[in-house]
């Protein structure tokens, strides 16, 4: 299924003791690009969680938000600046004999200098917190990709009534181009024909027919029309594959713009100009939703 760049998933693990929520939100891009924000105590996680978003992921910005609630007795430790705490007492010592005072300081006056003492949360145990974790992302993408295929499922729908669209039109000009080339040779053995007939002369038909299948060759459109038809095939099947089709979609309908536009460079034709002009406008309109499919 086509499956649109945009979504929005969320995933959640609970036990007794911890609770993980992973938040996923992607949108359009080019490229694959993915930003992870989470604790620094699950920093050491942070590549098998990429890898996991973007096995599943292959295209967008993709914003991966982390939180962690612990319910059980935080492990922590007390580390002590002995360097810190020497100098701190060098100091207070060579301030008491210059001015004199009692000599000595107490080691609780000391501790309460800053950062004297420092307390860290000690590491989680990435061997038993992971399993957690890889629960929580599996969860949140498997929401946020079911929002995606909804999407795509509408966009694919769109893209397909489009391509009838197109198709309709260019069969109008498949239809159309042959009488172009039989008009202008009217049109041309009229106007000879109104000219020679005032100085009472025959217009050649021979070099008429000449000039008629010069112009004929010169604004033949068959290659474009078969390119054409070409091309919207392709666009129609690459819609209803499974695989990220984005990148080769865009660049089909850039071969599709290509083809119009030299259409109508080689017709001068009323009519053939209206739908050339329609066809621009549902070429432009193919073009945006490609931008929101993977």
């Amino acid at each position: 299924m086509l499956k649109s760049m945009t979504g929005f998933g969320r995933g959640e693990y609970l036990d007794a003791e911890q609770r993980f929520i992973v938040e996923i939100k992607a949108v359009n891009n080019r490229y694959n690009e993915i930003v992870i924000r989470m604790p620094k105590v699950l920093a050491s996680l942070e590549d098998k969680i990429r890898r996991t978003v973007a096995n599943v992921l292959a295209r967008g910005r993709i914003d991966v938000y982390i939180t962690i609630d612990d319910f059980g007795q935080k492990k922590r430790m007390v580390r002590v600046d002995k360097e810190l705490a020497i100098a701190y007492h060098k100091a207070m010592k060579e301030l008491g004999e210059l001015l004199e005072l009692p000599a000595g300081e107490p080691v609780s006056m000391i501790a309460r200098y800053p950062d004297v003492f420092k307390v860290e949360e000690l590491s989680e145990d990435v061997a038993l917190v992971w399993p957690k974790l890889l629960e929580a992302t599996k969860a949140a993408l498997s929401n946020l990709m079911d929002m995606r295929l909804a999407e795509g499922t509408n966009i694919q729908k769109d893209l397909l009534g489009r391509i009838d669209s197109l198709t309709k039109h260019i069969q109008f000009i498949e239809e159309r181009a042959p009488k172009i080339a039989e008009e202008y040779q009217e049109k041309l053995l009229g106007r000879m024909r109104d000219v020679l007939a005032a100085v009472s002369a025959q217009p050649d038909e021979v070099r008429l027919l000449q000039e008629a299948a010069l112009y004929a060759d010169r604004i033949s459109i068959t290659e474009e029309l078969v390119r054409l038809n070409s091309h919207l095939m392709q666009l129609r099947n690459t819609l209803l594959s499974d695989a990220a089709v984005g990148r080769k979609l865009d660049f089909i309908i850039q071969e599709v713009n290509r083809e119009t536009n030299t259409i109508g460079s080689k017709i001068n034709d009323f009519s053939v100009a209206n739908v050339v002009v329609e066809i621009k406008s549902e070429i432009e309109k193919i073009r945006e939703q490609i931008q929101n499919i993977e």
